[in-house]
């Protein structure tokens, strides 16, 4: 059992460190429109996933077709607006977290990943009825403190991080609804959804071809390891982990972001911004303090 758990815990984990270095490569292609950066991720990971799916996992497909139509009408069309609503979801999520990172500011990006959990933790104990413990909810508590000593911005990006947070926060609970569809099928169609509500902005208004190899580069970099990878672990963690102990796994990402601005771009920090860091890191270790007890005591 303390295994089982251990995996689904580094499954949930490792996105949210993935996603904290998501602003290299981004920057790397600032030149290009956050519309283009979407167009091309959303096209390229289709092609991997569904690369992947029809070459080595056609039995998993099948399965998912029978169970799909063995299921009753209303769970059927339920399934389908559920999926829908969750390739929204993670779109908007990513043109708004892209945009945010090229056109209004790294602290902004990082930011909307510090109100997502709180946002997480809500809608899993509202919607799920997911039970809050006293750990948890003194977690919480010491991640609000840090958000108000980090949320001494403009209103515009404190704007943007929530509309970032507040996407990914509902996709995450939509997620963790969706029970018994293979995780990566269900990756795949998503992606395919996606790419259809953003193929008449790409009609309508994309830019030439790209035809720039490092811009290339970067996308098929985007598309697998920032991408694929990540959203595959993640809807996998759910399987075993609640949404609210996920949802407090993202203060990793702004940790892991703050850690890339400082160090890799440079950026200045000053002594309240690095105590409200490491408040967060805090809150993370008092949050999972069962399961981190279960692993540590199982190597023990």
């Amino acid at each position: 059992m303390a295994s089982s758990k251990t995996k689904y815990f580094l499954a949930g984990i490792i996105p949210y460190i993935i996603w904290g270095t998501m602003s290299i490569p981004l920057r790397n292609i600032k030149g290009f429109s956050p519309q283009e950066i979407l167009y091309y991720r959303i096209f390229v990971s289709i092609m991997m996933v569904w690369a992947t799916i029809l070459l080595f996992r056609r039995a998993a497909l099948e399965k998912d077709i029978d169970l799909f139509k063995n299921l009753p009408k209303a769970k059927k069309i339920r399934l389908v607006l559920l999926t829908v609503l969750s390739a929204f979801l993670i779109t908007g999520n990513w043109f708004t977290y892209i945009y945010a990172v090229n056109s209004v500011s790294l602290k902004a990006a990082a930011f909307a990943y510090m109100v997502c959990p709180l946002l997480t933790a809500l809608c899993g104990f509202i919607i799920l009825k997911e039970q809050l413990t006293k750990a948890k909810i003194i977690a919480l508590l010491i991640a609000l403190v840090s958000i108000i000593l980090l949320a001494t911005g403009s209103l515009h990006e404190v704007l943007w991080a929530i509309l970032i947070a507040t996407f990914y926060a509902i996709y995450v609970i939509v997620l963790k609804v969706i029970k018994d569809i293979d995780k990566f099928n269900f990756l795949g169609v998503q992606l395919v959804l996606s790419g259809l509500m953003m193929l008449p902005m790409y009609l309508v208004s994309s830019n030439t071809f790209p035809t720039d190899t490092f811009f290339w580069s970067h996308i098929f970099l985007i598309a697998i390891v920032f991408t694929i990878i990540p959203l595959f672990l993640n809807a996998y963690a759910l399987l075993g982990m609640p949404s609210s102990a996920l949802g407090i796994l993202i203060y990793l990402n702004p940790i892991v972001a703050f850690t890339v601005a400082f160090f890799y771009f440079h950026e200045k920090i000053d002594i309240h911004q690095l105590f409200a860091y490491l408040l967060l890191l805090l809150s993370i270790v008092i949050f999972n303090v069962q399961l981190l007890k279960g692993i540590v005591y199982k190597k023990a």
